[in-house]
């Protein structure tokens, strides 16, 4: 887990942060670095070609002493090569070839003639302009070399040159020293700039702890208690801004979410006081009405059929307002039996009825062996049957075949609920299980009885009673409505 969180942790504001201000100051110490070496190694080699003006030619002539012309030497050559720097380099080019050669050793009196050079060395010695001018030259025998090319006085090429070692040796050590130095001033940056930012950023870190706080709160519906506002800080900082802004925002939050609640509470109150009321006289009038159709003597034909139309609306109108009670209790969060209840039962009854009121539908059962036992409200959990198989009922044409299967998985009572018919429209299943949510061209238009869109609202308010979920997925040719309930043991 840990190495699946450092990409996450990169991505903060703290590590960008501290990764962006040890690299700026990685940037300044390689300029600065830079800038040191090449000003150093500028300084070194200009010192070089300091004391190659100072040579002059003396020791590329003093090589010619045992040669041609005794007349171009005064005999002051060998005093001049004990004056000489250790590793000064000697040599005298003929027609673009090397003629004679020397070499200061460490130590040494005299000029060293037995130098090695590759003809690769040769050829760059010849390629050296006579103006006069230093030039660096790598000489694979001697490691490279400023040297200095003047025309002789017999037609030849005077050659002296200096060792860049001493400076290349300074020029490396110091590359090393500020290698070291600015890799231990990066480390020590960057853990007191991860420590600073990180105390820098405190304020804001609170602020997405309280907020992540309240992005867990369920705050669809019920009483929300909002976390502690996040503490205060410096208001002229833009982290104190931003604490100040988060904690006016919650206020606001916290002050629409109790107008909610209490207009939420208002209306349960009020269907739940107005159902209760109309259940009265609604049974009231279904009782006259169906006392009118008891009269022994005649009546006519039109007054009978209006008899017969007022106790069919009351007793659907008594229907509803059962319902509407039943969902005003739910919502107010008034505790429902809990008693084991065989659920298996309570299919096999369900199913029975429903192929008493639905006998042109093809009605299926797919039970396990051992009976599934839930832990709940047995009259509660058989209207969620009910309902779930009378909306296959009346919302299916004649003919469609219902499978309802029952099975138990991972401590968990699984109720299916599948037919074969058209499908619910795409445009109502978002909401089809919110009140009163009806398509406007039903699954079966000759299908009895409009309904008033309460019967899926009752089954999922009665499933999220029983710690449950219910579910729906629909195509054409196959909508399923899935319950899942805790069983009893878990």
């Amino acid at each position: 887990m840990g190495r699946r969180n450092r990409p996450g942790r990169l991505r903060t504001l703290r590590a960008r942060l501290t990764i962006g201000l040890v690299v700026l100051l990685a940037v300044s110490c390689a300029a600065v670095g830079l800038a040191a070496v090449v000003e150093l190694n500028g300084s070194l080699t200009q010192r070089v070609d300091e004391q190659l003006s100072q040579v002059g030619t003396r020791f590329p002539e003093s090589l010619e002493h045992k040669g041609q012309r005794p007349d171009d030497h005064d005999g002051d050559e060998h005093g001049d090569t004990r004056r000489m720097a250790t590793g000064t380099f000697g040599a005298r080019l003929l027609n673009g070839k090397v003629t004679n050669k020397g070499l200061i050793r460490s130590g040494d009196l005299a000029a060293d003639l037995n130098v090695d050079l590759t003809a690769p060395d040769a050829a760059r010695l010849a390629r050296v302009p006579a103006d006069g001018r230093p030039h660096t030259v790598e000489l694979s025998a001697l490691d490279d070399y400023r040297v200095v090319a003047s025309a002789g006085r017999d037609g030849d090429v005077l050659i002296v040159g200096l060792p860049l070692e001493p400076v290349e040796a300074t020029v490396h050590r110091l590359e090393l020293v500020a290698a070291i130095v600015f890799g231990l001033a990066l480390v020590v940056a960057g853990v007191a700039g991860a420590f600073w930012v990180r105390w820098s950023l405190r304020p804001l870190s609170r602020v997405a702890a309280t907020a992540t706080r309240v992005s867990e709160l369920p705050l669809a519906s019920g009483e929300v208690a909002l976390p502690p506002r996040a503490p205060d800080a410096d208001p002229h900082t833009e982290v104190g801004r931003v604490a100040a802004a988060f904690n006016r925002m919650l206020g606001h939050v916290e002050d629409a979410l109790t107008k909610r609640h209490a207009s939420e509470e208002r209306l349960r109150r009020f269907a739940a006081d107005a159902s209760h009321e109309l259940r009265t006289p609604v049974a009231s009038v279904r009782g006259h009405a169906e006392l009118a159709l008891l009269h022994p003597g005649p009546v006519p034909p039109e007054v009978t059929r209006a008899l017969e139309r007022i106790a069919a609306e009351s007793s659907r109108m008594g229907l509803m307002v059962d319902d509407l009670l039943l969902l005003a209790r739910l919502d107010a969060g008034r505790p429902l039996e809990r008693h084991p209840v065989d659920l298996t039962h309570l299919v096999l009854d369900a199913v029975t009825d429903a192929r008493a009121t639905g006998p042109d539908h093809r009605w299926m059962l797919d039970l396990p062996v051992d009976p599934v036992t839930v832990q709940g409200d047995a009259h509660r959990l058989q209207q969620v049957l009910a309902n779930l198989l009378a909306n296959a009922r009346l919302h299916t044409p004649a003919g469609t075949k219902v499978t309802v299967t029952l099975e138990e998985r991972a401590d968990a009572a699984v109720l299916c609920v599948h037919d074969d018919g058209p499908g619910v429209p795409e445009e109502v299943r978002p909401g089809v299980f919110e009140r009163f949510t009806r398509a406007e061209h039903r699954r079966r238009a000759d299908a009895p009885g409009a309904g008033a869109g309460l019967g899926l609202s009752i089954v999922a308010a009665v499933v999220e009673a029983h710690a449950g979920s219910v579910g729906l997925e629909s195509a054409p040719g196959s909508t399923t409505f899935t319950v899942r309930l805790p069983v009893q043991g878990a």
